[in-house]
């Protein structure tokens, strides 16, 4: 079990772990060979393609304005994993070492997890080590790899190289296979569909099931100190955790499930401002598993633009700082929500060392 913090009082600043950005290259790649909607009627779009490639002083005043102090970026969804091996490693490693330059140019603003070129698990897992001894504080992965699942046992050196590493997974939801949305998602407006079976739905299903998965293929027993991180207030699994236990004697754990998740997940809000969502992810794992999370660029919030979506007024000025002040928690676990849990999770330097 990762160590609790210790005398948290109030919150000193705000970290948002889901914060997204790309490269130019790794843009065009995806839509030549990505296949993934998400890059195709989202995030190639001009004005969400410009603040995901910006990495200085327009994304500082971003932040700035919805009262953020620092963003862990991450590559945006799909990543690198759609991509053959050929592509996805140069790709990744580029990327990468974007990130890495943005943190070292706003030590006090950025940190940064890994994009893993998963095509090719030897050399992400050799990627892992490197960026993470660059300083990197962990990795994002999406649920699937072509086919195959993340606990297909060909990816087992990457979990093998965070365990090693001792640095978080970030398991960020991903766009159901073709089969799964022609069957449950599809026969709507495209743009219906897609969010369907993305956003409204269907990908927070997805990596719920990913990490279900890993307990059940023994992730967690092979390395028990290994943690991961899921947005939206647990994809699902977290508030179903009680459920979804009823698998634990079918699969001859040895940990049921519920005690897995609790000892071994940790959740953001990845954009979704609700204190309800919030108070379920609470009551199953405790307030020293809970971060913030805005999901920049996306949404209306982080694009200033008006309120549309779930973030509301939690998207206009000082809207981070906001919902956290509205939460209905004590001072020391609106501190939690805010930082320290972040700071303990990813091994980010205390408020006290910025002041």
């Amino acid at each position: 079990m990762t160590p609790m913090p210790t005398a948290v009082t109030e919150p000193r600043r705000v970290i948002g772990v889901e914060e997204h950005a790309w490269t130019p290259e790794l843009r065009d790649a995806l839509l030549h060979w990505g296949g993934d909607d998400t890059v195709d009627l989202m995030s190639s779009q001009a004005d969400v393609d410009a603040r995901l490639r910006e990495l200085g002083d327009e994304r500082l005043r971003r932040m700035d304005r919805l009262g953020v102090d620092m963003q862990v970026l991450s590559v945006t969804t799909p990543g690198t994993q759609p991509l053959r091996a050929a592509e996805a490693v140069p790709l990744a490693r580029d990327a990468n070492d974007a990130l890495l330059d943005a943190t070292r140019r706003h030590p006090d603003r950025f940190a940064a997890f890994a994009t893993l070129p998963t095509p090719d698990p030897d050399a992400a897992a050799i990627e892992l080590d490197r960026v993470v001894r660059a300083g990197m504080v962990g990795a994002m992965l999406f649920p699937r790899t072509g086919e195959d699942q993340l606990d297909h046992p060909r990816f087992r050196p990457v979990f093998e190289s965070a365990a090693e590493l001792g640095v978080p997974i970030y398991l960020h939801p991903g766009v159901p296979p073709r089969a799964v949305r022609a069957s449950l998602y599809d026969g709507f407006d495209p743009w219906v569909s897609m969010l369907l079976a993305t956003g409204g739905w269907g990908w927070h299903a997805e990596a719920g099931v990913a990490v279900l998965r890993l307990i059940l293929a023994g992730t967690f027993d092979r390395h028990p100190d290994l943690q991961v991180v899921l947005g939206h207030w647990g994809e699902q699994l977290v508030s179903f955790a009680d459920r979804a236990d009823l698998l634990s004697g079918a699969a001859g754990l040895e940990r049921p499930v519920l005690e897995q998740v609790t000892d071994h997940v940790h959740v953001s809000a990845g954009g979704v401002m609700s204190h309800r969502m919030m108070r379920a992810a609470l009551d199953v794992l405790g307030a020293d598993r809970v971060m913030y999370g805005h999901d920049d660029p996306y949404g209306a919030g982080a694009a200033g633009q008006a309120g549309a979506d779930s973030r509301g007024r939690y998207g206009g000025r000082d809207g981070a700082r906001l919902f956290v002040e509205e939460a209905p928690l004590s001072d020391p676990d609106k501190a939690r929500l805010a930082h320290v849990n972040a700071e303990r999770l990813l091994g980010l330097a205390p408020v006290e060392e910025h002041s």
